[in-house]
């Protein structure tokens, strides 16, 4: 899970959230060099459905909100490799100069990403009236799927805020499964409430191999 590809700048509120591009280089070699090999969450899916083949090592790398670096810094990496991501979209992110506008998206998608939603306006759902929480769950998909055109199933439940209505929402809306920031690996079994690892500014290559290798064990 990552969320800005850039460094942080000082006054960053939460610094821990900016990956340096250096880092992510980094981190995609070692995956690189250890056997992984990047995939969609769709790909997992299709696999824990009906035994779809996957690679010996899969690894989905998920990117929250839309900003910038994600297309800029993260794209250039993963291409090389002839990887892709998941981008979980915010819709609002599409409005704004400083985050990801749609003909970034679209390169994203030309290069094999994933498109899944990630609300309109990335709110605590927890704490939404029942038609918010409809707009912002159902609308997010719809919006998303009438601007690019492409399927959007999963969701990506904003700062990873869910309870039992929230989930209820997710599936009634038709998403195949949702992501949250539960640390850990994701199962089938949690299809509604996958867990992901965080990766943090801080890690840099040892942390994030150690995060991974302690996964693995």
């Amino acid at each position: 899970m990552y969320h800005l590809i850039a460094p942080p700048p000082a006054d960053a509120a939460f610094p821990e959230l900016f990956v340096r591009p250096s880092d992510f280089d980094e981190q995609m070699t070692w995956l690189a060099s250890h056997g992984f090999q990047a995939v969609t969450l769709h790909r997992v899916y299709e696999y824990w459905l009906d035994g779809t083949p996957l690679p010996a090592h899969p690894i989905v790398l998920s990117f929250d909100d839309g900003t910038m670096g994600q297309e800029v810094h993260a794209l250039p990496v993963l291409r090389k490799l002839h990887w892709p991501g998941v981008l979980n979209l915010k819709v609002s992110a599409l409005k704004s100069r400083f985050t990801m506008p749609a003909w970034r998206v679209r390169n994203l998608l030309a290069a094999g990403w994933e498109l899944d939603a990630h609300t309109i306006t990335h709110p605590d759902l927890t704490r939404v009236e029942d038609a918010q929480l409809w707009h912002e769950v159902d609308g997010s998909r719809l919006e998303l799927q009438q601007l690019f055109h492409v399927p959007v199933d999963f969701f990506c439940y904003p700062s990873g805020r869910y309870d039992a209505r929230v989930v209820a929402a997710v599936r009634r809306a038709g998403y195949l499964g949702a992501t949250t920031t539960n640390y850990g690996l994701a199962r089938p079994h949690d299809i509604y409430t996958l867990g992901r690892i965080r990766i943090d500014g801080s890690d840099g290559l040892s942390g994030f191999a150690a995060k991974l290798q302690s996964l693995a064990r």
